[in-house]
């Protein structure tokens, strides 16, 4: 078995012997989801490319500010696909404090801020 299968044979066994959860998911601390958020994409950069911010916006997400100013760039597709949220400031300060002081449109990190 590889690594990514193995581990996600973990939490496959972890969630089965988990009950469910009596509380609301959304009062977690903001900094535990940020972080969270933040693991996952690594993980999911690691693997292989992440698709584009073009391919993103194409398929109806929107897009955070800086990854907008990336889209509009006259990069190739190999830049634009690049994990930028593992640069930007706004994961920094989400990880590092509660309800962190970010507010700008279609932040991941903002949206997982408990306001």
């Amino acid at each position: 078995m590889s690594k990514p299968e193995s581990g996600e044979r973990f939490f496959e066994l972890l969630a089965a012997r988990s009950e469910p959860a009596q509380s609301d998911p959304a009062k977690a601390p903001s900094r535990l989801k940020a972080r969270v958020y933040s693991a996952l994409m690594r993980h999911q950069s690691a693997s292989g490319p992440l698709l584009s911010v073009s391919g993103c916006e194409e398929n109806g997400q929107s897009l955070c500010v800086f990854e907008k100013a990336v889209e509009v760039l006259p990069v190739g597709e190999r830049i634009k696909s690049l994990n930028f949220c593992q640069v930007c400031h706004a994961r920094i300060a989400a990880e590092k404090i509660e309800n962190a002081p970010i507010f700008w449109p279609h932040c991941p990190y903002v949206q997982f801020q408990n306001r």
